[in-house]
């Protein structure tokens, strides 16, 4: 299970840190305030990540990466504007991205896109959410990207939860 995360700007809520607790793997994409936050992420599990606009210190992290993960290639960059690569060279599968602290997910000549949302300060009005993204058998795999469940969507071998957080 992998969490996605991104726009914490300092703040680490419990409720985040519960619905983590299952992960293997953290993916956190950027604005992330207080370097402490990668900390207390990392006694949960291994973790992932780039540099946001907020994030000033620019020794922190690189503004985009690539990893591969369970034979996935996974693109991180906070601002979806801001893709410096080519995604089909680079053979990306998906492609993680914050910045407008509204959770989003839609599939685009093959590539699957999931931004978390945000769960750090509440603004703009929006909901406070973050997902988990699962790798499923090839024995259950979608062409087209599915709503099964109330936020619950698959594409490909797939499976990537919302996960609002009430406070």
């Amino acid at each position: 299970m992998i969490g996605l995360i991104s726009d914490t700007h300092g703040l680490l809520r419990e409720e985040v840190v519960y619905n983590l607790s299952n992960c293997n793997l953290i993916i956190h994409t950027g604005d992330i305030g207080k370097f402490e936050v990668i900390e207390n992420l990392e006694k949960i599990a291994k973790v992932e990540f780039i540099r946001g606009n907020c994030d000033k210190d620019k020794n922190i992290a690189k503004e985009d990466k690539i990893i591969d993960v369970y034979n996935i290639r996974i693109y991180l960059v906070h601002d979806i504007s801001k893709v410096s690569i080519d995604l089909k060279e680079e053979n990306i599968d998906i492609v993680v991205y914050g910045h407008s602290h509204k959770s989003n997910i839609y599939e685009d000549k093959g590539i699957l896109y999931i931004n978390p949302g945000s769960v750090g300060p509440r603004r703009f009005n929006l909901p406070i959410s973050m997902a988990k993204l699962k790798i499923l058998d090839n024995e259950r795999y979608y062409d087209s990207l599915k709503l099964i469940d109330k936020n619950i969507y698959r594409y490909k071998c797939y499976e990537v939860e919302f996960i609002p957080i009430v406070i």
